[in-house]
């Protein structure tokens, strides 16, 4: 596939842009620091990639991070996977964020659909840190433990993480609209001594009562010891058998904050990404590797600081809730809004964007396109004068949307479309302030980030379709999986295709402006509204309902239009897909999993097309719904049933016709 002719260009920075973009402060200092003066981005670009210890150095320096030890080598070791950061070095992410305190401004303004917006104190932060760690350590919580939250997107859950990053101990969360199975196939693999959870939530109006959920959560992690319950109302008692400690009680009084000092490569927390078999993959970043990432994201490439105020919607069930958290690094004040975007209407987070005063507000893509089809215009429903920044993730932002933000929110209004991912907490390619924005394509690749797009040999190609590859190591790829000893499901994820490189999953052009455009993931991960999902979780769910003999879904993704992800369902015998059945199938995956993965469309099918060795095709298929030619996507001689791909080709073609009448 080649590139199109040169696109729109739809932004340029300012000259009072240029002057305070700290992208270019910080070319200003390595110029000055350093002897190293660059003429544009593109050659800061290469020489960070070519050399990387020298980069990172610079990071470490220029951003003066916080070390109870420094480090003695940048580059322990160069290896991918295994590569070993800033040797020697002692530091804790808390102490990079608590740097910040200052009574001037707040650390963190917060609403939601039923809450009015309030402020938490950069004061009330540090006292509330330190006593929900004072209590956690008086009840035995200590360095590696794994402390897990069932929590919204509220200032408790934040304050909740900053104390057990500051123990030392390993965080992880799942967001309160997650099924129960799905949370506990994630927080069993990891075998945590704590829980801090809610008793209840609101969404989309209505008042969602996890008491249940609860008791049976705590039943099913016999390692929990203590429950901390969030504030919040249920009508179920305590759940049994565990010791129980309320949030208002523990906070009640500040405490200061004991930080630890720990190794660069400690863990700080575990985050999910599922691939296509078994249990959702647990993995594993570490305090430094998290603190260079995010500084150098957050400043460099999201030009943020300490007098922004930023705002990301999300989850907490999305890595850009952690990216939200790491805002508080550079000094900024952070805005939470917890609930859906759309109720009561779409022009929700706008308005909350007015309330806070955002100068940056980030959200998926999907929801930018939500408000182009439902006529937003966000300056007719709130004063939006401060806002400078508008960022993108969680799939490809369309050219569609991309003209609606300016023609709704002005000339002056930086788009930054981002891509990057759980994996590795963090974006490959991303925005870049002192750089034109063009319609449909992502400003640059990331400092220190060498990505390339290769072709199936392992070739770099320029301005063409290739997998996206990261071909040197970052600071914050994971340090490991949980629970795989070995290292081998961590080389098959991302080293298995290119070994010793690695292989993202999505498709991406590098322009010859050195921006990228993204076309969608490459494999069959599931990539719905921002939050990734492997294919096995819906399986689960679906396959346990007695009518389901097999099962296929395939999330197809569309450059400039909305993802499509149709189920495919074999049934027993004389059975026939209903509206009742469909009905029941959705319930299921609501219940298992989310609602945010209930497919667009269930059909019944006669075979699911699998390998000899019975594994189910869907890369092959999934290529074949977007248009490629089923003998040339899969091989007969490896089928199981040869015969099941004429169907899907068939529902391909019909497809096509149909939409190409519309």
């Amino acid at each position: 596939m080649t590139a199109p002719d040169t696109p729109a260009m739809l932004w340029s920075p300012s000259p009072e842009r240029l002057k305070r973009s700290r992208l270019r402060q910080y070319m200003d200092w390595l110029a000055r620091e350093r002897g190293l003066d660059f003429a544009d981005y593109d050659a800061l670009w290469r020489w960070s990639v070519a050399d990387i210890e020298a980069f990172w150095a610079s990071i470490w320096d220029y951003f003066e991070v916080r070390a109870h030890k420094p480090y003695t080598k940048v580059l322990g070791r160069r290896d991918m996977p295994g590569a070993e950061w800033f040797t020697g070095a002692e530091l804790n992410l808390v102490d990079q964020i608590l740097r910040h305190e200052i009574a001037a401004k707040p650390a963190i303004l917060y609403a939601s659909e039923t809450a009015a917006l309030r402020e938490m104190s950069w004061a009330d932060l540090h006292g509330q840190v330190g006593a929900v760690a004072a209590y956690l350590r008086a009840a035995g919580v200590k360095r590696g433990d794994r402390v897990v939250a069932y929590a919204p997107n509220t200032p408790e859950t934040i304050v909740a993480f900053l104390a057990i990053a500051s123990l030392g101990a390993v965080w992880s969360v799942c967001a309160p609209d997650m099924g129960l199975a799905s949370v506990l196939d994630r927080f069993r693999q990891i075998e945590p001594v704590a829980l801090v959870a809610v008793p209840s939530s609101h969404y989309n109006g209505k008042l969602i009562d996890k008491g249940a959920v609860l008791a049976e959560m705590v039943a099913a992690l016999p390692s929990v010891k203590t429950l901390i319950l969030l504030p919040g109302e249920s009508s179920h008692s305590v759940p049994q058998g565990v010791t129980v400690a309320h949030w208002t009680e523990i906070t009640a009084k500040p405490v200061p904050v004991q930080v630890e000092a720990l190794p660069f490569d400690h863990p700080l927390w575990i985050v999910y990404s599922s691939g296509t078999t078994g249990l959702p993959k647990a993995i594993v970043h570490s305090h430094g590797g998290i603190v260079v990432e995010m500084l150098k994201m957050m400043a460099l490439h999201n030009d943020i600081g300490p007098d922004d105020v930023f705002h990301w919607y999300s989850s907490t069930g999305w890595i850009m809730w952690n990216a939200q958290v790491a805002g508080l690094v550079t000094g900024a004040t952070i805005a939470l809004y917890d609930g859906s975007p759309s109720h009561p209407d779409w022009t929700r987070l706008w308005r909350f964007a007015g309330e806070a005063k955002l100068t940056v507000f980030g959200g998926g893509a999907a929801f930018f396109a939500n408000c182009l089809k439902a006529g937003v215009k966000p300056r007719e429903v709130t004063d939006l004068s401060r806002l400078r920044t508008i960022g993108s993730t969680g799939s490809p932002l369309s050219e569609d949307a991309y003209a609606w933000i300016y023609r709704e929110l002005g000339p002056d209004i930086w788009l930054m479309p981002i891509s990057g991912g759980t994996d590795f907490a963090g974006a490959f390619v991303a925005g870049c302030s002192i750089l034109p924005v063009y319609i449909g394509e992502m400003q640059c690749r990331c400092l220190g980030a060498d990505i390339q797009a290769y072709d199936e040999a392992g070739k770099p190609l320029s301005d063409e379709v290739g997998e996206l590859v990261c071909v040197q190591p970052l600071p914050s790829m994971p340090l490991y999986l949980w629970n795989d000893a070995d290292g081998k499901r961590y080389r098959d994820s991302y080293f298995d295709v290119y070994p010793g490189i690695w292989r993202h999953g999505d498709w991406i052009r590098i322009t010859p402006r050195g921006g990228a455009v993204i076309y969608g993931r490459s494999d069959a991960t599931i990539n719905r509204y921002g939050l990734r999902l492997g294919t096995a979780e819906i399986y689960r769910a679906v396959e346990e309902l007695p009518e389901i003999l097999d099962s296929l879904v395939i999330d197809l993704e569309f450059l400039g239009r909305d993802s499509y992800m149709p189920l495919f369902v074999v049934l027993r015998p004389g059975l026939t897909l209903d509206a009742a059945l469909k009905d029941r199938i959705n319930q299921a995956i609501r219940a298992a999993v989310s609602a945010r993965f209930v497919p667009n469309d269930i059909f019944q099918v006669a075979e699911v097309p699998r390998t000899l060795s019975g594994k189910k095709l869907e890369v092959p298929v999934k290529k074949i719904l977007l248009g490629q030619p089923a003998e040339k996507v899969a091989n007969p001689g490896t089928m199981a049933n040869p015969g099941s791909i004429a169907w899907y080709a068939d529902f391909a073609r019909q497809r096509d016709m149909a939409q190409g009448a519309a």
